[in-house]
């Protein structure tokens, strides 16, 4: 975790130092990823760097956090308690919606993100990607059993099981539309906006399938 000294910093220059590090680790992941182009980047000597954070693996740790915080602020309407006033179909696709939707907007957290999740070192890998797994798997189930509870879903769905596919479609639905490389059976990349969207939709509803009855 950062250093108290990098508590200390001023805000503009932590601003600076981070965004330089969410640019270089999402163009090159950690691996490759070189802290002498965050430095330059962010117009500091290198060696302020590990004032700041213990080694190169903590400011990795520090931007993937970043950014799954981040993103979490961005997706709060869909995370906490279900509306009474909705299905948790609609409020389901309506969050993977947004959640694809910000991605479009967040080319650096984007880049964070499939950086996180094919990283090559596995323990690198774990280090950065399980604390913000937990978080979204905790966020995932805990609707998926209020929606167990209003019957929503069938008695018998499993919310474990729902959180754990939900973890695998978003990682990919956050890249896939927007980089070249990651596409599948179902085409995102470079489509447009509405039609993205009637994609994501039909993914995100396949999923719920599964576990509940998909209103007409």
């Amino acid at each position: 975790m950062p250093t108290t000294t990098w508590q200390r910093l001023d805000p503009a220059r932590r601003e600076r130092i981070t965004t330089a590090a969410m640019t270089e680790f999402g163009r090159h992941g950690y691996s490759a990823g070189s802290l002498n182009t965050v430095a330059r980047e962010a117009g500091v000597a290198k060696g302020s760097l590990f004032q700041y954070f213990d080694d190169k693996l903590d400011l990795f740790r520090y931007v993937a956090e970043t950014a799954a915080g981040r993103v979490r602020d961005a997706l709060a309407p869909w995370l906490g308690t279900l509306p009474p006033d909705t299905t948790y179909h609609a409020f389901f696709c309506g969050g993977v919606l947004a959640w694809v939707d910000y991605f479009a907007t967040h080319p650096l957290e984007r880049g964070v993100i499939a950086a996180t999740h094919l990283e090559i070192d596995p323990e690198v890998r774990t280090a950065v990607h399980e604390p913000a797994r937990r978080l979204y798997a905790a966020e995932v189930a805990s609707l998926a059993r209020q929606a167990v509870e209003r019957g929503d879903f069938r008695a018998d769905a499993n919310p474990d099981v729902f959180a754990a596919l939900v973890s695998v479609q978003l990682p990919h639905l956050a890249v896939a539309p927007f980089e070249p490389g990651f596409e599948g059976p179902v085409p995102l990349y470079g489509l447009p906006h509405d039609e993205l969207r009637s994609h994501v939709r039909e993914l995100a509803s396949c999923l719920y399938a599964g576990f509940g009855p998909v209103p007409a």
